[in-house]
């Protein structure tokens, strides 16, 4: 079995992400949105780290270094998901570690996520691997994003 850690910088490699991503966003509605979105946000620092067995994208994690004022320079992690056959597998945990190596090298104070608070499984994996509780995220949807 051939297994690794890298980076996605093509759209082929992009479009074998499509199918672990969507079962994390369900509402991205085609492989062809899903490109076009990220293609996007790549333009804005946001990268995608996958995790690769025998050729196949099985863990993903999408990510931004970003600046505020509340935290200085951090690492915010906008996606994190292990794909339905491979859960359980340590994936998630192999993507936080690297994803935390990276913020480190990049001089980050912080690595930042959300998850829903109704996601108790998420919450539990996150206490596991070192994340804590700071804040609660409020928000509103506003009439472009109702497209």
């Amino acid at each position: 079995m051939h297994e690794k850690l890298k980076v996605v910088e093509t759209v082929e490699q992009l479009r074998a992400c499509y199918p672990v991503m969507r079962e994390l966003r369900p509402h991205l509605q085609s492989e062809e949105e899903f490109v076009a979105r990220v293609t996007r946000m790549n333009a804005q620092g946001y990268r995608i780290l996958a995790a690769w067995e025998d050729n196949e994208v099985v863990a993903l994690a999408g990510y931004r270094l970003e600046e505020n004022l509340v935290y200085g320079r951090f690492l915010y992690v906008d996606d994190l998901v292990a794909g339905e056959k491979t859960r359980g597998q340590g994936w998630g945990a192999r993507l936080l570690e690297r994803l935390t190596v990276y913020a480190d090298q990049a001089e980050c104070a912080k690595l930042v996520l959300d998850t829903g608070l109704a996601n108790a499984r998420a919450q539990r994996f996150y206490f596991r691997e070192g994340l804590m509780t700071g804040a609660m995220r409020f928000g509103k949807f506003l009439k472009a994003g109702a497209a």
